[in-house]
């Protein structure tokens, strides 16, 4: 649906869509399907707990423990963790034992080759049942795409022989392995049959598996294809079933989604709006690095704009309805998903796909739950690139609307197709509006910006509709040549508003195995404005060519025209090093909206325990507040650009009491004047928990910290380092040019620190690290390692840190650890080796699990509150 819309001046403009969301259609109970990740999960901490149970992950698909397929990844590594995190099902790829793809079992002929595979699957089997009750979160899955590896005609299948011609080899594989799997565990829940799209044939296999009553547990099939593929061959499979009479079974699609789509929210609420109509599990495709969340985590702890999307997915509540598109499943156009919770007395509609103007509108609004008025909140979660970190979504509306014959209409303009937008809708009639949080803002792409000197290349297309397999990019095209030896300047002509402090963004990326990038790392660059106020900058590293991170400074400015010149070369400053390309710059004004505190409304938080929202409490600022009974719980997930002090307030009406957690942590009871705490870079979990007979909750204010809680840095060079591990200036961007490496290959080679604490209990201990490790690859992910470091605290056991790849030896991240500290002096020591495989007696032969932690460059030890905190639960 379409209407025509007029400008100030009465002038027709361009057609503004309609996106209807009909609250009284019900669709079914909300699913939470699509936020499934293939390889998303490299091992405990990478991504963190936080970052993992924030995304609401359903289900995950990995690797046979101790495989050789990739790093990282075995499946029963990552099993308590996940399940911790409130995962529900692993689904074990059970080929990915082997090496390569199409997978290389080893034997001379499909027989010798079909029993060294059920030796191994009887094994894998036999681990799981060393796992007691999280057993029942493993699915089994015995063959992967079928017929292009065991089952297929190439050099490593069974017998060059396709399934899809002669079937038989395959079915009686399958019948056999079920009934090794149930004979070994007859609670088993076995999956497939895992074919890279639902072929024809899947029918047949259907038949064969119920004459034979080898049915799979669930049914499993890859979707690289189309979000309207999702829906046609659900119903598709649906149809299947009826016809074979058997099901309904669950279905998990366990490969959606490709590298053009994977971190762009505009692009992936296409892909979750049919995955959740069609009330199924999917998991995201492995395309690059494991461990990432696939291109939704970055660093460990910290999400971009692809993880706040499927996190304001996963909070959706109640049941779905209706949703009719301008252009019902197309995919790039605006589509979405709705619920509607009556006990919350909230709808919910996120969307996204298409720029320009649209209006939302919701009918048969239901006056019994939002009266007469309504109040409206408008959040937008951009693109922030693969490995750009992303704050919390943009508050950008807050009104009141009113209900008109059960019609509520609110007109959007300048959406932004790489954005995707949540709409929450309650009770209005308070005028309880909030403003925006940002205020001015723009973004210029570099194929636009004026180039001179040598090197200047205009590159793409990137990715498009036409080129899934490529990434996408703000503008299409980018710009490359600020690399060593270039005299390259890249000027954007800008224009601002009024004079003040503004954020800039500079939107990059360097590929990390480039040659010119292996010298030092990140590529530095050079900014100006109008020529004038140099600046060095470290633009970020990818994993691939056109993956892209930001860079972030401060630009002081006057109203008006400005020039922002990004070079290789600088009178004062040097050269670039290294080689970079530029896709974009944003600018956003350091106004009040910047300045003032992040605001988490209670109404919105997740609830628990007996809290119920309420808009009975005129004095809430909000849209609403919360009832918390003794023991109820709200939780807020808080974003935190860097670890450090923060000044947390939690807002409510009377006198309740109540008690907060953060990160897992009891940092003791409510303070209206704020709670100094140290946050970690990225996401973080704040739960209030009632302890009063009630506690009404309005919101939770996080503002900068105030000083209170010191820091106090120690460099790795100053500590004691014993054996092989020694003090470094190889690393250039160390702070200080030096840093500890060679730690690890067993316990003799060590770094010590001695560090001290104002008060017994619970501290931050951020490391500030390296980590490039990266053996060769089979195919066309990257295989980087996650390094460890085992921390002992005082001589206590050590606790094992996985540490993510930061791309390169000389570019150093922080990673946060809670220790707990006693009044005075501590030792912390750092040691590790390689671990064996699962049952104690082997390694893995291809470098793919590391014995040596990170290079150290310096530790940061915080207090985590005011007063002693605990660990909770």
């Amino acid at each position: 649906m379409s209407n025509k819309q007029r400008d100030r001046g009465g002038a027709v403009a361009a057609d503004t869509e309609t996106l209807t969301i009909d609250l009284g259609t019900d669709t079914g109970a909300f699913h939470g399907g699509a936020s499934g990740t293939l390889y998303g999960l490299y091992g405990d901490g990478v991504p963190s707990h936080n970052v993992v149970e924030g995304m609401y992950v359903r289900t995950v698909s990995t690797k046979a423990q101790d495989g050789t397929q990739h790093p990282g990844a075995d499946a029963l590594d990552i099993l308590p963790s996940f399940v911790d995190c409130g995962g529900r099902d692993v689904y074990l790829y059970m080929t990915d034992i082997y090496r390569g793809f199409p997978y290389q079992w080893p034997g001379a002929t499909g027989e010798e080759r079909l029993a060294d595979y059920r030796a191994r699957v009887e094994k894998q089997v036999r681990q799981v049942l060393t796992t007691g009750p999280l057993k029942s979160h493993i699915v089994y899955v015995p063959f992967n795409e079928p017929e292009g590896n065991m089952f297929g005609t190439g050099e490593w299948s069974y017998d060059k022989t396709s399934w899809h011609t002669d079937p038989r080899h395959y079915f009686a594989a399958w019948k056999d392995l079920y009934h090794l799997i149930k004979g070994l565990d007859p609670h088993a829940r076995i999956a497939g049959p895992n074919t890279c799209v639902l072929y024809e044939e899947v029918r047949g296999f259907l038949e064969f598996a119920k004459a034979h009553d080898v049915l799979p547990d669930v049914v499993t099939w890859h979707e690289l294809s189309t979000p309207a593929a999702i829906r046609t061959n659900v119903t598709k499979y649906r149809d299947m079933e009826r016809e074979v009479g058997i099901g309904p079974l669950p279905v998990n699609i366990n490969e959606y989604a490709h590298n053009y789509h994977l971190s762009v929210p505009g692009q992936m609420i296409q892909w979750i709006s049919a995955i959740e109509e069609s009330k199924i599990d999917a998991d995201m495709a492995y395309w690059n690095i494991d461990g990432n969340l696939n291109d939704s985590a970055v660093e460990a702890n910290k999400g971009n704009g692809q993880w706040w999307l499927f996190h304001t997915y996963g909070r959706m509540t109640g049941r779905t309805v209706h949703v009719r598109a301008p252009h019902p499943n197309a995919q790039y156009t605006l589509q979405g998903v709705a619920t509607l919770d009556r006990d919350k007395r909230q709808a919910r509609a996120l969307f996204g796909g298409s720029g320009g103007a649209a209006d939302l509108v919701f009918e048969n609004v239901p006056a019994q739950i939002f009266g007469g008025t309504v109040h409206a909140r408008l959040h937008e979660i951009p693109w922030t690139g693969q490995v750009g970190a992303s704050a919390q979504p943009l508050r950008i509306k807050d009104l009141e609307l009113p209900v008109g014959e059960g019609r509520v209409v609110l007109p959007l303009a300048d959406l932004d197709a790489m954005s995707a937008y949540e709409v929450i809708l309650s009770p209005g009639g308070d005028g309880a509006l909030a403003p925006p949080s940002i205020g001015w803002r723009r973004s210029y792409h570099a194929e636009n910006a004026t180039c001179t000197g040598e090197g200047h290349r205009r590159n793409g297309p990137e990715g498009s509709p036409c080129d899934v397999d490529r990434f996408a990019t703000s503008g299409t095209y980018h710009v490359g040549g600020l690399r060593t030896g270039s005299d390259l300047a890249v000027a954007f002509s800008i224009e601002v508003p009024q004079d003040g402090t503004y954020d800039l963004s500079v939107l990059a990326g360097s590929h990390n195995l480039h040659e010119l990038v292996r010298e030092q790392g990140p590529t530095n660059v050079f900014l100006r404005v109008d020529a004038a106020d140099p600046q060095e900058l470290r633009l970020p590293l990818g994993y691939k060519p056109v993956v892209w991170g930001h860079t972030d400074t401060r630009v002081e400015l006057t109203a008006g025209a400005h020039t922002l010149t990004l070079s290789a070369r600088d009178p004062d400053l040097g050269a670039t090093k290294g080689d970079a390309i530029i896709d974009r710059i944003d600018l956003v004004l350091r106004d009040a909206h910047v300045r003032a505190p992040a605001l988490y409304e209670a109404a919105y938080a997740g609830l628990g325990a007996g809290a119920r929202v309420t808009y009975e409490h005129r004095g809430a600022r909000g849209p609403g507040a919360v009832l918390l009974p003794p023991g109820g719980t709200a939780t807020f997930w808080v974003h935190a650009a860097a670890d450090g002090e923060a000044l947390v307030t939690v807002d409510h009406i009377g006198p309740g009491e109540g008690l907060l957690t953060v990160n897992g942590v009891e940092v003791g009871g409510l303070d209206r004047d704020g709670i100094p705490l140290f946050l970690a870079g990225g996401i973080n979990k704040l739960t209030v928990t009632g302890t009063s007979e009630r506690l009404v909750l309005d919101r939770l204010c996080v503002g900068p910290g105030t000083g209170r809680l010191e820091t106090t840095v120690y460099p790795a060079e100053e500590g004691t380092v014993t054996g092989e591990a020694k003090v470094t200036g190889a690393h250039t961007f160390a702070t200080g040019g030096k840093a500890v490496e060679g730690i690890g290959r067993g316990p003799d080679n060590a770094l010590t620190l001695t560090v001290t604490a104002a008060h017994t209990g619970r501290h931050a201990v951020t490391v500030r690290y390296s980590n490039g490790e990266q053996p060769p690859a089979t195919h066309y992910n990257p295989d980087p390692v996650c390094r460890h470091a085992d921390l002992s605290v005082n001589g206590e056991p050590a606790r094992r840190i996985l540490f993510p790849t930061t791309f390169h030896f000389n570019n150093f991240w922080d990673l946060a650890v809670p220790v707990t500290l006693n009044k005075g002096t501590n030792t912390l020591t750092f040691t590790a080796d390689e671990r064996p495989d699962f049952d104690g007696d082997t390694a893995n032969a291809h470098q793919q699990r590391s014995a040596y932690a990170p290079v150290i460059d310096q530790v940061a030890v915080t207090p985590l509150g005011m007063s002693s905190g605990r660990a909770s639960g």
